[in-house]
């Protein structure tokens, strides 16, 4: 079996070389490839990785001119990912390489997609409390039984990682992409290590970001070939509410403010289900050809 592994890396020059000795060390008997992501850093991890990929004819290095994210980072080594499983890790020596046996035992149990799950994390509260109130509600909207989906430590399959189509923060929410695709997924427990080198990425934007990547997969999953649903029962909704309004203003109140807000309403639900009407065209017109997610499952 070949192994493809995906690492971002922005600004870890300590902890690279590391790291890529653990993969190598804990693959085995296994052939495998290391794509190294630079991310834009600014610390000569760049250069670093250049060092390492013309040491190992195993490991590619790909540059970013500037920081694109972790989603970008992570989509431009899977398209270059050659193996039958891909794996993806963070590069600060978090994850642990002896966990890679673990992963292929649970993948040959017939899953498709196995995520970690750092069940002891060693976080500091600030990222650990947002994060679990974030995976209880990642689980309560898609229905997917995972503790930690924001996990970057992932194994899955070629075809699993090759469906996917990642932008914006879209890298957090793989395991539910790859479970509205009809692949399944699966988790395992990993041991988490302290930081040991550079400083962490997180920052309170992060929440914002999140919170409207749910909505919008959630609305793609749902909605993504009948959006006239969603938009018409809401405009409906508008619609009914504001002739309402505007009926008790006229017969009972004689209020010219409650006719305004009635028109309103009623004129704004109408806007709404064309929208609704509009989207169901387009869906039609680009014909149901099921594209990766980023557009919709």
């Amino acid at each position: 079996m070949r192994l493809s592994f995906v690492v971002p890396v922005f600004n870890e020059c300590e902890s690279v070389e590391e790291l890529v000795g653990g993969i190598f060390e804990y693959c085995r008997p296994h052939e495998c490839e290391i794509i190294l992501v630079d991310d834009g850093s600014t610390d000569g991890s760049g250069d670093a990785i250049d060092g390492l990929a013309g040491k190992h004819a195993d490991i590619v290095a790909i540059r970013f001119a500037r920081n694109r994210g972790k989603s970008a980072a992570l989509e431009a080594g899977i398209r270059r990912a050659s193996g039958d499983v891909v794996f993806t890790m963070d590069s600060d020596l978090q994850d642990d390489p002896k966990e890679i046996p673990q992963f292929l035992e649970k993948l040959a149990e017939g899953y498709d997609l196995v995520c970690g799950w750092k069940a002891v994390r060693l976080d500091p509260g600030h990222k650990t409390v947002p994060s679990f109130f974030y995976n209880r509600m990642v689980a309560r909207l898609f229905g997917l039984p995972i503790h930690d989906v924001n996990c970057g430590y992932k194994a899955m399959r070629i075809e699993v990682a090759k469906s996917l189509r990642l932008y914006g923060d879209r890298h957090r929410l793989v395991p539910v992409i790859a479970a509205a695709r009809g692949f399944q997924v699966a988790e395992i427990a990993v041991r988490h290590h302290a930081r040991r080198h550079g400083k962490s990425k997180f920052g309170i934007e992060r929440f914002s970001r999140g919170a409207i990547d749910l909505a919008t997969l959630w609305f793609l999953i749902h909605y993504r070939s009948r959006p006239a649903h969603f938009f018409g029962l809401w405009g409906a909704a508008a619609i009914l509410a504001g002739l309402a309004a505007g009926t008790v203003s006229i017969a009972c109140l004689g209020s010219v403010a409650g006719l305004v807000l009635g028109t309103g309403l009623a004129v704004g639900g109408a806007l709404f289900a064309g929208l609704g009407l509009i989207a169901e065209l387009a869906v039609s017109i680009a014909g149901e050809s099921d594209p990766d997610i980023g557009g919709g499952p």
